[in-house]
């Protein structure tokens, strides 16, 4: 794990930024929100005030303590090295990402790879929120690997394979497509609480001014059993 620096904040999820509109996304458009409100699954905390906007409208957090911003544990926990969703077709690999200058949250550059933002609890860690992010689309490289995303519903399973060969496996306990600015990121990436996994890409329809799309769609899973 390498060490977060001061100013690191915690990453908004206005993540992709497309810069065609693919004809393709309006021949599926979003399904319904599935189950309850994200956020009342993945917060177990009283309701945080919105986070201010940042650039491009997205939400800028608060910079995490030092304690919730080390990511050193006792006992460390494999990484997460890939995704599996069958309901949706996902296979893709996962790298550890960050936040760039701005605190703003990096994706891979490869559509059809996702990213695990390193400074929240490991796939497997005992509480808080496992962040998995990625593209829904690129330029030039067609659909990404969370295009089928909001097509998820409740009860459907995700697994995160680690680096030392074992597997979480998760079930879908939410769904809901949100405005960027509106995205509450404090709750959503909560690094306390019970453990779950929080998968979030871009949604809704395509802006063209700000070459991205207006919504993010933000899908919660349980560890299975839980």
């Amino acid at each position: 794990m390498t060490a977060v620096r001061r100013e690191v904040l915690v990453p908004v999820a206005f993540l992709v930024l497309a810069v065609a509109v693919p004809a393709w996304w309006w021949l599926g458009r979003p399904a319904p929100d599935a189950g309850p409100p994200v956020v009342s699954v993945a917060s177990p905390v009283s309701p945080a005030p919105s986070a201010s906007p940042g650039p491009s409208g997205a939400p800028r957090a608060p910079s995490p303590s030092p304690a919730q911003a080390a990511p050193a544990r006792e006992v460390p926990v494999p990484v997460p090295v890939r995704l599996v969703v069958p309901a949706i077709g996902v296979d893709a690999a996962v790298q550890d990402v960050g936040v760039d200058a701005r605190g703003l949250l990096v994706v891979p550059a490869q559509a059809r790879v996702v990213g695990w933002y390193r400074f929240s609890p490991p796939p497997g860690s005992g509480e808080g929120a496992s962040v998995i992010a990625g593209h829904v689309d690129a330029r030039g490289q067609g659909p990404g690997a969370l295009f089928r995303l909001r097509e998820l519903d409740v009860g459907d399973r995700l697994t995160v394979q680690r680096q030392d060969g074992s597997a979480v496996r998760y079930r879908v306990a939410a769904r809901q497509t949100i405005v960027k600015g509106r995205l509450p990121v404090e709750r959503l990436f909560a690094r306390d609480g019970p453990p779950r996994l929080v998968v979030v890409t871009c949604g809704g329809p395509f802006l063209p001014d700000l070459g991205s799309y207006r919504d993010n769609v933000v899908v919660v899973a349980l560890p299975e059993g839980s």
